[in-house]
């Protein structure tokens, strides 16, 4: 009787989970698997006849300057994005976190960017490098302000950066505030009598608390920061002059542009590979550090 009822309730189970596992599969699963497929071939994406070439784009990866480029953009992109991110809100979540005046108008206003397109946030910021902060140089006689940040080749990447950090800032500091609201206060009261100082707390205490939240950061921005498009098909497009091309926009362009889907493909399936490993690397690492009650 009883591994009857067992049994039914696991059918039950099942097929409350059958309709989201059907659409993960067809909306995820099958993609990669075909995806994976075609990178083996010289699809255009369009026609019906390709050829099976193997390896060849793979290999052909090995020698592509503009590929090449493209990472080496992600990766100074998505260090700085990771850094700045983290530091940020890790502040902000111990900012608001402490019992201060307007608590919940401010948590409104810094969350606001989060509620935003990413593309309409580019557009924005956009106009205000163009045209408001040189109109704002020009009044105040600053020439450093007087010049579009966009414009230079070495300047550029900041400027979809600091974009970048005011939308993206959001979530990770609501998730360290949920990770500092599970320190018991007893320990801290405890780390107080002790005669530790607010540093000592922090790094003993505080960090190892958040140290998994962070590492669930850590993932989110990495992915953020490689697989950025939005911002720079709205700031740049890529320039100028190439500086700003990232991997997907060079994905992108090579695949419905150049009309090499395979070999786009192929692109797509290495940049996967890459966050994979860097994501479990650092899950792993910080899974070492984790304090479990």
């Amino acid at each position: 009787m009883k591994s009857t009822k067992n049994r039914d309730r696991n059918i039950t189970h099942f097929l409350y989970v059958l309709p989201n596992l059907i659409m993960y599969s067809f909306l995820s699963i099958v993609p990669i698997v075909l995806g994976l497929y075609y990178s083996f071939t010289n699809w255009n994406g369009i026609g019906k006849n390709y050829k099976f070439v193997g390896l060849k784009n793979y290999i052909k990866i090995l020698s592509d300057n503009r590929f090449r480029k493209a990472v080496l953009f992600n990766i100074r992109y998505a260090a700085m994005l990771i850094i700045c991110v983290m530091l940020l809100s890790v502040v902000l979540a111990l900012l608001m976190n402490t019992k201060i005046r307007g608590q919940n108008c401010f948590r409104a206003i810094y969350f606001f960017p989060a509620c935003v397109s990413m593309l309409t946030i580019g557009l924005i910021f956009n106009y205000i490098f163009f045209q408001g902060i040189p109109s704002l140089g020009t009044s105040l006689g600053i020439e450093a302000l007087q010049k579009n940040i966009l414009s230079g080749r070495s300047t550029a990447i900041y400027g979809i950066l600091i974009t970048n950090i005011w939308k993206s800032v959001a979530i990770p500091t609501v998730l360290v505030i949920s990770a500092l609201q599970t320190i018991p206060g007893e320990i801290i009261e405890a780390a107080i009598v002790d005669g530790a100082n607010g540093r000592q707390r922090f790094f003993y205490i505080t960090l190892r608390y958040i140290l998994p939240i962070l590492s669930i950061i850590f993932v989110l921005v990495l992915k953020e920061g490689l697989m950025i498009y939005d911002y720079i098909m709205a700031m740049t497009s890529g320039g100028p002059a190439g500086a700003t091309e990232s991997i997907t926009l060079s994905i992108y362009r090579i695949g419905f542009e150049d009309m090499k889907f395979g070999y786009a493909i192929s692109q797509a399936m290495i940049v996967a590979v890459i966050i994979a490993v860097i994501s479990i690397t650092q899950i792993r690492f910080t899974d070492k550090k984790k304090i479990y009650d």
